[in-house]
């Protein structure tokens, strides 16, 4: 542990008043038990679960641990209290003997309240005496008994808490508060850091707990946090979207543990009414204020990291690292202890993020989940003796969180700490940050190609954003119920085909070959072909979303075991050299959907040519493409009754404020669709509903009211037409399949 050379303020007081050791020791010490003046003597017996432990045994053990660690080695004449409290009151120190089962704490009728109190005092005393003839040596362990007792302020209020949710009373702790005025839920927005080589861990002077050391360097790439935390108006959209019913989102074990224990919302959600499209107005929360609604602007509290985790994979995000969170918070105005809201301060809930630039509620609203597994510091050394189990001896299974929370005292965090719990653990004030990788680990930087194309297509006259950004995960999710919808012909009518025709097409297939996907998609058509051809010896999809290419991959590699599966996350329409598994292989690509109805026509031009250079000499090229049918077919096909498709498309605005931290307001937008007569396409907009100006990346840009951003266009098709276009591009039409109304098209194409 660190030498105490500047100790750190306490229970919100300035260093300037508490500059002694023993000014430090009594605020401490009267904070813990001023925690207690509304709890009653049977409040404070209770023990709720295994995981919490009573009040009066929080009172009794940090007692215990002055005793201990301080007056009984060096206060010469100091006698025990009583002798038997070492077995009642030791926590986890094996060095220190025998202890009283944790789950059975609650057991512990005697020593009476009033003998618990009576124990502080007494060791109150010697502490006393022991400070008033000089303890200079001693600072160390001073500093981390009183650091000890602070966590044990917030573990009183956690296991509180918990108690009285249990009750069907539903008590508060402290007195009600007027709810707080309702506040709009923006957009989260991302900072970015460029990450390189950075120093972790306590930089000194001070006191820090021997976890937060050795100071060391971390190499971390290029990243970007979310500038707030995740509120209850978002978790709850996460739920309406089945988040607790989707296996996929989940760890393996966290998916067992929620099932398990019927997760189906944050602990101590409650809902008056089960609705299955569920909204705030319909939950509550039990708070140390007491039941109380759920107030969508805060931050959602009480998550387990396997909760948070999935949210993240749901938010096609991830969590920060505890070395990119501490870099960041290095540099964000939320740094250093104290700053954050907390006990000292009255405020025993989390509130909405104020409306700032930069990063917020870094520090004094939640402890943020990491995705980082508590583990030593390199170089790290546990300190000799028992003191030396205060932190080491738990490093393994559990998740590192970071931060402080609103019932964490001012000044006992710092940037460097480090809290740490299980994975499964919700009752301790908890919440999610997101993060972002600013580039992929492969290929261009997708995320600077976004930003360049939305910035780009934002200038023109006709403001537009290229439709292959509509997929990200939720994106991809969407146009999946799409492909469900009675409307949208364009998947049935395709999958019916290529199941006709499957045998056709897989007669067409050499042995040994690589069938090439452009666009992973959810592979649904693609085992149609698989099932047919199982020569296939490679499946290759390209995809620049990571999270549906990591989909389809594992979905084909596990239902397909003896297939090499060797995905290539790049823009399908920049790639320019297949993985090294499909090269040197006779090549099919797959290209179906009639995603090439998005291009325009030069576009799509100079797409079949690229891809005729990828995939090389005498590869056949398998394209689906829509034909030209009656309008009110089309138009219906992407405009559907159900406004699938108009989530679909505004989904995109939600991207571009996720990733390129814009402000966007979806709800100022409406979607259109329409059929373009000339162009032969059907064209997807979003109308402006008002006169307004939205931040993207830090460039603004002004809509007037019914000016559109054009997000699709998608062609449709002769078969005379659509040969002549791949004969530009250098491609044969070598055969074409039709289906029956509304016509659809399959064709071969050979190089």
């Amino acid at each position: 542990m660190a030498r105490s050379e500047t100790a750190p303020p306490l229970a919100g007081a300035p260093a300037s008043v508490l500059a002694s050791p023993l000014d430090r020791y009594r605020a401490v010490r009267h904070a813990s038990l001023a925690l207690t003046r509304s709890l009653t003597a049977e409040d404070q017996l209770a023990q709720s679960m295994p995981d919490a432990s009573p009040t009066k045994w929080h009172l009794a053990h940090t007692t215990w641990f002055f005793e201990t660690f301080l007056l009984a080695p060096h206060l010469p004449g100091y006698r025990a209290f009583d002798p038997r409290f070492a077995y009642l009151f030791n926590s986890y120190y094996e060095a220190l003997g025998p202890r009283q089962p944790r789950p059975e704490r609650g057991l512990l009728t005697r020593p009476s309240l009033d003998d618990v109190i009576a124990y502080r005092a007494h060791v109150d005393h010697g502490v006393e005496r022991l400070l008033a003839v000089g303890a200079a040596d001693l600072a160390d362990l001073l500093d981390l008994g009183l650091a000890h007792e602070e966590q044990h302020q917030e573990l009183i209020l956690m296991d509180i808490l918990h108690l009285f949710a249990q009750s069907p009373l539903c008590p508060a702790y402290a007195p009600p508060r007027a709810a707080p005025a309702a506040a709009a839920v923006r957009p989260a927005g991302f900072v970015a850091f460029e990450g390189g080589l950075v120093e972790v861990g306590h930089p000194g002077p001070g006191f820090a707990f021997d976890n937060e050391g050795p100071r060391h360097k971390v190499w971390l790439e290029p990243f970007a946090l979310a500038d707030r935390l995740v509120s209850n108006a978002e978790w709850l959209a996460f739920m309406a979207d089945g988040g607790y019913r989707r296996a996929e989102l989940w760890l393996s074990e966290g998916w067992a543990t929620a099932q398990a224990e019927g997760w189906s919302a944050p602990f101590y959600w409650r809902q008056a009414a089960p609705d299955p499209d569920p909204d705030a107005a319909g939950w509550s929360a039990m708070t140390l204020h007491g039941l109380r609604p759920i107030d969508p602007a805060a931050p959602v509290c009480h998550i387990s990291f396997y909760e948070a985790e999935a949210y993240a994979a749901w938010a096609g995000a991830r969590l920060p690292t505890e070395a990119e969170w501490e870099h960041a918070a290095r540099g964000s105005r939320s740094d250093g202890a104290g700053q954050g809201s907390g006990l000292g301060f009255g405020r025993l809930e989390p509130t909405a993020a104020p409306p700032a630039a930069g990063l917020r509620q870094m520090v004094g609203d939640l402890w943020q989940w990491t995705r980082s597994a508590y583990a030593p510091y390199p170089g790290f050394r546990p300190a000799p003796g028992a003191v030396g189990e205060y932190n080491g001896k738990f490093m393994v299974g559990q998740v590192v969180l970071r931060g402080g929370a609103c019932v964490t005292p001012p000044g006992h965090t710092r940037a460097s700490y480090r809290n740490f719990y299980q994975p499964r653990q919700r009752w301790m004030f908890s919440g999610v940050r997101l993060a972002r990788d600013v580039a992929p680990a492969a290929g261009a930087s997708a995320s600077a190609d976004f930003q360049a194309d939305v910035l780009a297509g934002l200038s023109k006259p006709q403001k537009a954003v290229p439709p292959k950004y509509f997929y990200d995960a939720e994106g991809s999710r969407l146009f999946e119920a799409i492909c469900d919808l009675a409307e949208y012909y364009p998947t049935r009518a395709e999958i019916a085909l290529l199941r006709r025709i499957a045998p056709e097409i897989a007669a067409l297939i050499s042995p040994g070959a690589a069938l090439v996907e452009f666009g992973s998609g959810a592979s649904v058509k693609t085992r149609v072909l698989l099932d047919a051809a199982p020569q296939v010896a490679v499946y290759a999809p390209i995809d620049i979303s990571r999270a549906a290419l990591d989909a389809a991959a594992a979905a084909i590699g596990r239902d397909y075991p003896t297939l090499a599966v060797a995905p290539l996350l790049e823009d399908f329409t920049r790639a320019i050299s297949l993985p090294g598994a499909a090269r040197g292989r006779p090549v099919t690509g797959f290209f179906p959907g009639s995603t090439i109805g998005n291009f325009m026509p030069d576009e799509a031009r100079d797409f079949l040519a690229g891809a005729q250079r990828l995939l090389g000499p005498g590869a056949r090229f398998l394209v689906g493409i829509d034909l030209v049918k009656p309008v009110a077919v089309l138009t219906a096909a992407y405009d559907d009754a159900l406004g699938v498709t108009a989530a679909f498309n505004k989904n995109l605005l939600t991207r571009i404020n996720r990733e390129l931290g814009a402000d966007f307001d979806p709800d100022a937008f409406v979607h259109r669709a329409v059929w373009n007569t000339a162009g032969s396409r059907i064209e997807m907009h979003l109308d402006s509903l008002r006169d307004q100006t939205v931040r993207v990346a830090g460039q603004s840009f002004r809509f007037d009211r019914g000016e559109s951003l054009h997000t699709e266009n998608s062609h449709k098709f002769t078969v005379a037409g659509f040969a002549a276009l791949a004969k530009s591009a250098g491609w044969n039409l070598e055969q074409t399949w039709l289906s029956e109304a509304p016509a659809f098209a399959m064709v071969s194409l050979r190089a």
